[in-house]
């Protein structure tokens, strides 16, 4: 095993100043601390947590600190500037450019893209979900305007759906695949359409097989235990 391991590990690309907590697996091959444009191998730090999954073919720039327990997907790009917490997961082929915040318990599914977006603890973005950074495409001065979207605590984004820039999608919030959100969605509403409107709360919805007394009551009874 120990050569298996050494041969493995000779296919990673794993530049200088990384630092890659105990426990962590990287399946090869992939890229680690890859440097920035305009930027000397090591002169940025990177950080990966205990415990992480790293899947093949996947490239993390200089400049990235990783939380504990991260998990990805085969074929993951995370671009310099981005702070992710712990207990994360995102998903085969998704793109996190520059300057994404995202916070602990997060899921990413596959195929998305984000950039210069925040998001809250426990927000959950089903596959293909793109987060635009520019309105104009391609104003010079775009990193003065809007800036990224915000999603906050316990939001969950439906397949397909594509964000602004500049939105805030409130806490609990739900916003239905395929929608194209426009303007803020407040906390625990649903969201649906081009261009996402309101169409009822959280408290509104109904479980159609039954077994709960409505979708996310289980959010309440997990606070409550």
């Amino acid at each position: 095993m120990e050569a298996m391991d050494s041969m493995i590990a000779s296919l990673n690309m794993i530049y200088p100043n990384v630092s890659i907590g105990d426990d962590a697996l990287i399946e090869a091959p992939c890229v680690i601390g890859k440097p920035p444009r305009n930027t000397a191998a090591g002169e940025l730090a990177t950080v990966i947590g205990e415990h992480a999954i790293i899947r093949p073919f996947s490239t993390i720039y200089a400049g990235v600190e990783i939380g504990a327990r991260f998990q990805c997907g085969q074929g993951v790009s995370i671009r310099e500037g981005n702070t992710i917490a712990e207990d994360v997961s995102i998903g085969t082929n998704a793109v996190l450019e520059y300057g994404n915040k995202i916070g602990s318990r997060v899921r990413i599914h596959t195929g998305c893209f984000l950039e210069d977006v925040t998001l809250e603890d426990d927000v959950i973005i089903a596959p293909h979900v793109v987060f635009t950074d520019d309105l104009h495409p391609r104003c010079p001065r775009y990193s003065e305007c809007r800036g990224g979207a915000i999603v906050k605590c316990g939001a969950r984004i439906g397949a397909s759906v594509t964000i602004l820039p500049g939105v805030t999608i409130g806490e609990n919030a739900l916003v239905g695949a395929g929608s194209v959100v426009t303007k803020n969605v407040p906390a625990n509403a649903v969201a649906v359409g081009n261009p996402a409107r309101v169409i009822k709360f959280i408290d509104d919805l109904e479980c159609s097989s039954g077994i709960f007394s409505r979708p996310y009551v289980w959010v309440s009874q997990k606070k409550a235990s």
